[in-house]
């Protein structure tokens, strides 16, 4: 009897172990890298009350991962990438009257929970800090598509909301009338594996 327990222990917890294996190679494999190149950020807001202005960020970096089939999202922008499309208003934004790259270099994105509500949509709850400040804030993100072929996998998200700069504490130009303080955040991710 003794000698059964003896063989069957190590037989069980050598079981144990090669049955784990391929959980844990899954959990890990299931990390996409976000393609810079193919993704992008662009934000907006009203000047003057009248038209409206455009901008983008053209660094972003992070990962997507499905944990039970559902997104999580770890996406991180780079402030010095902001990009308007003329250097000295570019050079303004990155000053301490907006986002202070020197002091607050990135934006980040982390999400906490997400939950599927229809067809390739999810609300994503996550923390989003931008200058300093961090707010839990929740998004719509649209599965845009996901595809498999010899050179990997890709997969595709896109999110659109508003913040309002003075939840960041970024006033400039509010009082004055000469922007907007509600600004509108689009980004869509392509990410892959």
């Amino acid at each position: 009897m003794i000698i059964l327990q003896l063989v069957t222990l190590p037989f069980i917890l050598s079981m144990a172990l090669f049955s784990a294996e391929p959980e844990a190679e899954t959990t890990a494999s299931a990390a996409f890298e976000v393609d810079s190149t193919h993704s992008t950020s662009i934000f907006r807001t009203q000047h003057m009350g009248a038209g409206m202005f455009y901008g983008r960020f053209n660094d972003i970096a992070g990962t997507i991962q499905f944990v039970e089939d559902m997104p999580a999202f770890d996406i991180t922008i780079d402030i010095a990438s902001v990009d308007t499309n003329n250097s000295r208003l570019d050079s303004h934004l990155k000053s301490p009257d907006f986002f202070n790259v020197v002091e607050f270099p990135v934006m980040t994105f982390v999400s906490t929970s997400s939950k599927k509500i229809g067809d390739e949509k999810y609300e994503v709850v996550g923390e989003f800090s931008m200058h300093g400040v961090s707010k839990t804030i929740t998004v719509l993100m649209a599965k845009t598509g996901q595809m498999k072929n010899s050179r990997g996998e890709k997969v595709g998200f896109e999110t659109e909301f508003s913040i309002k700069r003075t939840d960041y504490d970024m006033p400039y130009g509010i009082e004055s009338g000469s922007l907007a303080d509600e600004t509108k955040i689009i980004v869509a991710l392509e990410a892959g594996r």
